[in-house]
């Protein structure tokens, strides 16, 4: 019995990880970078100028198809689910993540400060936290509404957080230019995307495996071109190893200082097993898909974009590794 279990979890958190080519593709994109990167910098074949604003725009403009107000309703009732859940995306990661970025310094650069921070900052995942939600037996409504709505928020909140502390900090962050650009290049392309729902969802649905492939490409590039440049401009000359292996340590720390913190608040509230199931999950992601655009407008002209990535890119792995093993361990309930 106890091996049968033990392959039901092996096979879900395969599953869960089917995206391993992608998984791969993050760290081929990185390589890549640091042994090729002027096609990816500012003046090279791919013109990241022009690949930045066009990518954000059509991953957007998909995730707008996607979206269907119809799964949003199913949820909506459920407030103190979604309150619990968006003040942890919001404000307990945020306020976590200040406290590694004011511990760290001295110790790690400070791009990758600003990337721990910029981690905290972001909303919570989609697809994923649904999908490991419909897994683990949990309230699949209250997350489809908790998800998208951690997404829209975000696209307003996250700018201001990180504006607020590079500001504290003393460094002049342009908020103006770039909610400008957000509201340009990705609410505007998503609010279109989803008023042409009623012509391209059918389309977007039977072609889903094509859809999602076009949306990690794009991704994959962003983070090629990001790298690019910090490669470039001699970001990662020196202490990549310890880079590497701060980030792990404190993706490591933060997700579990918020799961535990989750799972205590969903108990003392008095939530049901599904729901507490759903704030968990919602509650303790971050994005990748949203993250990586988001980080292209934010940061472009920042020479350190790629080391900002990192303690995104290493917290996406490990939150789906960890999250799928969860979930087939309530699974089983």
């Amino acid at each position: 019995m106890w091996l049968d279990g033990s392959a039901n979890v092996l096979r879900l958190i395969l599953r869960r990880v089917k995206v391993d080519w992608f998984l791969l593709g993050l760290l081929a994109a990185a390589s890549l970078a640091f042994a090729f990167p002027d096609p990816g910098a500012p003046g090279g074949i791919l013109h990241p100028e022009l690949l930045t604003k066009g990518g954000v725009a059509l991953i957007f403009f998909l995730h707008g198809v996607a979206l269907s107000f119809e799964n949003l309703k199913a949820g909506f009732l459920r407030w103190p689910v979604h309150l619990l859940v968006q003040l942890s995306t919001f404000v307990l990661f945020p306020l976590v993540g200040l406290g590694f970025f004011a511990v760290l310094k001295g110790w790690v650069p400070d791009d990758l400060r600003l990337g721990i921070f910029f981690l905290a900052a972001l909303p919570s995942t989609v697809s994923s936290s649904v999908a490991l939600t419909a897994a683990a037996r949990g309230n699949v409504p209250a997350a489809v509404f908790n998800a998208t709505l951690s997404s829209l928020i975000g696209i307003f909140i996250t700018p201001f957080l990180v504006a607020l502390v590079l500001k504290t900090g003393g460094v002049s962050f342009p908020l103006g230019p770039v909610i400008r650009d957000l509201c340009y290049w990705l609410a505007l392309p998503f609010a279109v995307g989803h008023f042409l729902r009623p012509l391209l969802a059918g389309w977007v649905t039977r072609h889903k495996g094509i859809v999602s492939k076009v949306d990690r490409i794009t991704i994959l590039l962003l983070i090629y071109t990001s790298f690019c440049d910090s490669v470039k401009r001699g970001i990662w000359q020196e202490h990549p190893g310890e880079v590497l292996v701060a980030a792990f340590v404190v993706s490591f720390l933060l997700f579990w200082i918020i799961f535990w913190i989750m799972k205590w608040a969903s108990r003392a509230f008095g939530f049901s097993e599904e729901d507490r199931i759903t704030t968990i999950f919602c509650g303790s992601k971050k994005t990748l898909a949203s993250g990586v655009p988001m980080a292209a407008l934010i940061f472009e002209k920042h020479p350190g974009i790629g080391m900002i990535l990192v303690p995104l890119m290493i917290y996406h792995a490990m939150q789906l590794v960890i999250c799928g093993w969860l979930a087939g361990r309530w699974a089983r309930r």
